[in-house]
């Protein structure tokens, strides 16, 4: 691929400003400056840099996110800044949507990708991913709750009650809940149906895929294969 496409494909402009950017003498492949818009190279394993910052070629991103609250999952945020505020402007720029939404004061794994497939994979109810949270909660868990939540919950405004895959009390006043939905507040009108209340709300694990534990609040990463292929299992 020509090293004008490869900076378009990954989102570093349109091609007249990738073309701009290499006649600049700002990209470097392998460390030497390349101002040849139509070299081309290999893209298996491509690192590439645009003003000395290192970028490796991905066809598709797949990346995790650690959350913080105050963030809303949308371009287009209402109250909050956008999660995209996170990440550099590349991901954006090629179009890269977050895999389902966390509540502005929901913390923990996001996943975003360019991918349609894998978007609508990990989004759709019939694919059933399990998502495990952990709640902190206003009030002690009882076995009563527990029970209820394991059993089912009818939530206002559907017709059918929805049961997690698992809930269990954690020390203190957690709960981990495992729910395959991704209805709109799912967790926090589960738990509020069941008789207690969300004080705040982190999701560990999507599939078989845990929120990396020396990911910082805000930092993310690129997913390598083990990490998909964890995110396609069931843990």
């Amino acid at each position: 691929m020509n090293l004008e496409s490869i900076l378009f494909t990954q989102g570093f402009g349109s091609r007249r400003q990738c073309r701009a950017l290499i006649a600049d003498a700002r990209v470097a492949v392998a460390g030497e400056p390349c101002s040849d818009p139509l070299a081309t190279f290999d893209t298996a394993g491509l690192v590439f840099s645009v003003d000395g910052t290192p970028w490796p070629f991905h066809e598709r991103a797949y990346i995790a996110l650690n959350k913080p609250a105050g963030y809303e999952c949308s371009r287009d945020p209402q109250h909050h800044l956008s999660v995209f505020h996170l990440l550099p402007p590349q991901f954006a720029q090629r179009n890269v949507q977050c895999v389902g939404r966390l509540d502005q004061d929901t913390t923990g794994l996001l996943l975003l990708s360019d991918d349609g497939q894998f978007v609508h994979a990990f989004t759709s109810p019939k694919r059933k991913v399990p998502k495990v949270y952990v709640a902190s909660m206003r009030h002690p868990l009882d076995a009563t709750q527990l029970n209820a939540l394991r059993a089912g919950v009818l939530l206002h405004g559907e017709r059918e009650p929805i049961a997690a895959v698992a809930a269990n009390a954690r020390a203190g006043h957690e709960l981990e809940l495992t729910v395959l939905e991704g209805k709109y507040h799912q967790v926090k009108r589960m738990v509020a149906a069941a008789g207690n209340r969300v004080e705040a709300l982190h999701r560990e694990r999507i599939g078989g895929f845990s929120l990396p534990a020396g990911l910082a609040p805000g930092a993310w990463q690129w997913l390598d294969a083990a990490a998909l292929d964890a995110l396609r299992s069931n843990g």
